[in-house]
């Protein structure tokens, strides 16, 4: 990673994927964007499940002394929004992700793979299945 990003990002994407949020990234926009250097943007497949992810991570960090700077839509579920200053998470409902189109927003960003997420990755390419041709 380079030299301006937190060390700490990782944690971040780890109380994240603590209760499976799908599709997750992470941008590197300090050069796009004077609002945060990172968005990490993710997915809950219910508005429960986005309510669940946002309050998990609110909960994590704080264990480790981090406080977000403000919070919103946790409670609604459709898309949360978790400020760190530096680092803002999304936490969107799938159909409100897709509308709003953030990765496709922030198409120029960076990608920054973490521990964790390089992890993930590694543990999903073993588990797809092989097919061969008699399928």
């Amino acid at each position: 990673m380079t030299g301006h990003l937190d060390p700490s990002l990782d944690l971040y994407v780890q109380a994240a994927l603590g209760r499976k949020a799908s599709g997750l990234i992470v941008l590197d926009v300090h050069e796009l964007s004077s609002i945060a250097d990172v968005f990490i943007i993710c997915s809950g497949k219910s508005n429960r499940q986005v309510t669940a992810i946002a309050e998990f991570i609110v909960s994590e960090l704080k264990k480790k002394g981090i406080r977000p700077l403000s919070l919103e839509g946790v409670k609604e579920g459709h898309w949360a929004l978790l400020d760190y200053g530096h680092i803002i998470i999304h936490v969107f409902y799938e159909p409100v992700r897709n509308f709003y189109d953030l990765d496709g927003l922030w198409i120029d960003a960076k990608r920054i793979k973490t521990e964790s997420l390089r992890k993930l990755e590694e543990k999903e390419s073993e588990m797809e299945p092989d097919f061969d041709e008699h399928d």
